[in-house]
């Protein structure tokens, strides 16, 4: 049984933040480092389903899911019983040095997930970082070339491989060169009918070959080249089925190896175990993490087992594959085929119908995207351009009003929530959005 009464979310009971959230608050301002990203003022207590209770026992609900990570929901309870269960048995090892069955099993359920027919074999890592930049010494190890190609609008992670192929905002970047070498950028391309006006340009399959193959990335040199199905920090953009297949045989072509960032979107999230499964296109690499042990820090990458052929001592982790998480990963892999993968498909197209209908009612909301519940709406201004600004009030107001949301791109509201939202919670968060946008829009008109 879930936790908290979820018929009755949210319900604030203090102003916020609470009288303990603001004494926390204090405590973390003097201790912890700034350079995380909090929005708003929410400190956590505990945990449900798609609902968090913070330490004033308000409840929220959540369509975060901690950046698309509790795929399953918050604390449920076959994850949480079967950590439980490991946490008695074997806490750690090291899969690097010593052998175990609960990471074996793991490296087995993920290699036969993978899309295609190739042989595959598992790496972990602890998060989705560390899995790209296993990716990129794999890419490297196997090619014997140096370059790499990314995409503008994607991220990667904040680590010196993972940061330098992101190009999603300044502030990744700002400081910390010189960054990792041979590594080049083109436009990631848009399905243009839902995204609205394309500032980057539309990136093309023909662009890689005919411009930057030509003139400064000689084919020949280039290792990987690494996008993700649906940009995630970047906007919630998605790749469009023919240029990710163009993208296939272009890597086929020059002996390149197609790497999927598969982080945010992979995990069931768009209705498949893996977003790249929508353009039936077999990956060499797909780099998974976040929503795969559901709220437990693990991290892989699952590579042909022809790429993977490093040597022992190549590439380690000593956490990587811990025995807890990858129990908690295998019971969720488990729930995501049962029940929940079906249920990102059916709710997220309740919410795109919603927010599409948001947008006839609010000229604030514009260019709803997605798939499953992988879902984005862009706020924009009366002539139609970006509003960073006014999405940055819409997730305010909405925050204050019980509602957990997130922004992406440049000024995109996106609406990830745990995997096990319900017909009436996708019901509820689309009321309280349109409530939202009135308001804020209202004060700004007067």
């Amino acid at each position: 049984m879930w936790l908290f009464d979820h018929d009755q979310v949210p319900h604030l009971l203090t102003e916020l933040p609470g009288p303990n959230a603001r004494k926390l608050l204090a405590r973390d301002t003097e201790f912890v480092s700034p350079s995380y990203t909090r929005i708003y003022p929410l400190v956590v207590d505990r945990g449900s389903g798609c609902v968090i209770r913070d330490v004033d026992d308000n409840l929220f609900l959540d369509f975060t899911a901690g950046i698309a990570v509790c795929a399953t929901g918050h604390c449920h309870p076959e994850v949480v019983e079967a950590i439980r269960d490991q946490a008695d048995r074997l806490i750690h090892m090291s899969g690097t040095d010593f052998y175990y069955g609960p990471q074996i099993d793991l490296a087995e359920t993920l290699a036969k997930l993978a899309p295609g027919t190739s042989p595959k074999k598992v790496f972990f890592a602890n998060s989705g970082a560390e899995a790209v930049e296993a990716a990129l010494k794999l890419s490297r190890h196997h090619t014997q070339r140096s370059r790499a190609i990314a995409f503008f609008g994607g991220f990667h992670g904040r680590t010196y491989g993972a940061m330098s192929l992101t190009a999603s905002k300044p502030h990744h970047r700002r400081g910390f060169s010189p960054l990792v070498p041979d590594i080049h950028h083109v436009p990631f391309p848009r399905n243009c009918g839902d995204c609205g006006p394309l500032a980057d340009g539309c990136g093309c399959v023909e662009e890689i070959e005919n411009v930057l193959f030509r003139r400064t990335a000689p084919p020949d040199e280039v290792a990987a080249i690494f996008i993700e199905p649906i940009q995630g920090e970047g906007g919630y953009h998605i790749a469009p089925p023919q240029f990710l297949r163009s993208l296939r045989e272009l890597c086929d072509k020059h002996g390149i190896l197609l790497v999927v960032d598969e982080i945010q979107s992979g995990m069931g999230r768009t209705g498949k175990m893996f977003a790249i499964e929508h353009a039936g296109v077999e990956p060499d690499i797909i780099c998974t993490a976040k929503g795969i042990a559901s709220g437990l820090p693990l991290g892989a990458i699952i590579a042909k087992a022809e790429v993977m052929d490093w040597p022992a001592g190549s590439h380690a982790s000593t956490f990587g594959g811990n025995p807890i998480a990858c129990r908690a990963a295998l019971t969720t892999i488990d729930l995501l085929n049962r029940e929940y993968m079906a249920n990102a498909r059916v709710r997220g197209e309740q919410l795109r119908g919603g927010l599409r209908e948001l947008t006839d009612r609010h000229d604030c909301l514009a260019h709803v995207r997605g798939l499953g519940l992988m879902t984005a709406v862009d706020v924009v201004t009366d002539h139609g351009t970006a509003d960073p600004k006014g999405r940055d009030a819409v997730i305010q107001a909405a925050f204050q009003s019980g509602l957990l949301l997130l922004g992406c791109g440049e000024s995109a509201i996106r609406l990830c929530p745990p995997l096990c939202v319900t017909e009436e919670q996708v019901s509820v968060c689309l009321r309280m959005l349109d409530e939202v946008a009135a308001e804020v829009f209202a004060d700004v008109i007067s």
